[in-house]
């Protein structure tokens, strides 16, 4: 009788470690999920402010390109950056 009641009770904990670790497998899937949506997310965030920096940095290259034009040749900076 002893014997039945040790083997039922380690069948139980074997029971409850398996639903265990299916939920915690489940929730692993969960996190792993959200976290790859969270990189894309954040990849695309990323991606523009590169984009929006590029931008900004060329204007600034272009003005500053017109003003040493404009130096060299002697004409303001409105005739350099039509040229």
């Amino acid at each position: 009788m002893r014997k039945i009641i040790l083997a039922a009770a380690a069948a139980g904990a074997a029971l409850s470690l398996a639903a265990c670790s299916e939920k915690t497998e489940e929730a692993a899937e969960t996190t792993v999920d959200a976290a790859a949506e969270d990189t894309t997310e954040n990849m695309d965030a990323a991606g523009a402010a590169v984009e929006d920096a590029a931008t900004d940095a060329a204007a600034a290259v272009d003005g500053a390109a017109a003003e040493v034009e404009a130096d060299v040749q002697d004409e303001s900076t409105a005739e350099a950056q039509v040229d």
